[in-house]
């Protein structure tokens, strides 16, 4: 430090001169945090609905419309380009408005997200709500996985469609990161270690090996269910067993929001989880981008201790960081804790940039 102080009155002036320009152009992620005005916009993609993944099961190879919606700071959604888009993917029994709730703005993620800089892509998975599947033994969670890159690699180049052509141009993605939870995280991590065109991964809520009997249960009654001959099944048969297993801590509204606009899932989905798990498992491993593992600490679906050992899974990882929110369940967007879920999620994004 004396050194440095006793340097010229030249060097000190250019030092001086150096931090003006700093002070005057904001970092990267100031520059993010700042932007407030928000739009949302449906977007489509098309996709073949193949697998080539590791999670064996057999599509019908048809072409399908996979329907999103962008939201996010009207210079990125409205732009050419997108610094980053975060890919929000669903688990079972929910949609793309797990992430985007707008009946209950304090709890819409991808909303809050967007309010500090963030734009994010809230996907409809092949089968839910707007992105419709006519036989739900027709596709698979193999080809969730590759579905998901298709997405990705159409977000990355720009090519893909507003559902209204008057918006113009749909942004690029220069960097891609994708959050999923439950199954939705499965398919992410199965994606990435596959596919690696991602630079992160948000996992919410899942574990390869550590589901609890409840979980078991649930997923064994739905299977049994396809397993007669429907199309579609429900995982949590009731609105009540939907809430129980889902939330903790989020406001009863929230609530039965959630479950009024809980979906069926697509049987072809139900019958691979087999083969999906011992994919996952292995794809963790493979998994080389940083990591950030999220658990409630009331999760009903979760056995204690599951967090650490799927946090252990991830052998080739850049990084990996791993929060468990006490007293709070499965639905970690929706709960009480809902906003310190979203502060972490972005202190981690921008340790990215």
């Amino acid at each position: 430090m004396t050194r440095v102080l006793g340097r010229s009155l030249v060097a000190g002036l250019a030092a001086v001169l150096v931090a003006a320009t700093l002070l005057a152009a904001p970092t990267h992620a100031q520059a993010r945090s700042r932007g407030t005005d928000v739009v949302s916009r449906a977007v489509s993609f098309p996709v073949a609905n193949l697998n080539r993944t590791l999670s064996l099961c057999l599509p019908d190879g048809e072409t399908y419309t996979v329907r999103a919606r962008l939201v996010g700071p009207r210079s990125e959604v409205l732009g050419a380009d997108a610094d980053r888009i975060n890919v929000l993917v669903h688990d079972g029994a929910t949609g793309g408005w797990f992430w985007n709730l707008r009946q209950h703005p304090a709890y819409d993620y991808a909303g809050s997200l967007a309010r500090q800089g963030e734009t994010s892509l809230v996907i409809d998975r092949l089968g839910y709500d707007r992105s419709p599947l006519p036989r739900g033994t027709s596709t698979c969670l193999g080809a969730d996985a590759a579905m998901l890159h298709q997405i990705v690699q159409h977000l990355r180049s720009g090519n893909y469609e507003f559902a209204d052509p008057g918006n113009g141009t749909t942004p690029a993605a220069q960097h891609v990161v994708v959050h999923g939870h439950g199954l939705g995280a499965s398919i992410a991590q199965v994606e990435e270690a596959h596919y690696r065109d991602v630079e992160g991964l948000v996992l919410m809520s899942w574990t390869d090996t550590g589901h609890s009997p409840l979980a078991v249960d649930l997923a064994s009654r739905q299977s049994a269910t396809c397993l007669q001959g429907a199309g579609y099944a429900r995982f949590a048969p009731t609105a009540a067993t939907f809430r129980n297993g889902m939330f903790a801590t989020a406001p009863r509204g929230v609530q039965r929001t959630a479950a009024g606009l809980a979906n069926a899932d697509p049987c072809g989905d139900v019958l691979s989880l087999a083969t999906n798990l011992v994919a996952s498992r292995l794809a963790a491993a493979q998994v080389t981008p940083p990591v950030l593992l999220l658990y409630g600490g009331k999760d009903a679906y979760t056995r204690d201790g599951a967090p650490a050992r799927q946090a252990a899974s991830y052998l080739s990882a850049e990084s990996v960081t791993t929060h468990v929110t006490k007293g709070t369940g499965s639905a970690l967007p929706l709960e009480a804790s809902a906003p310190a879920t979203r502060t972490r999620v972005l202190r981690w994004l921008r340790g990215l940039n």
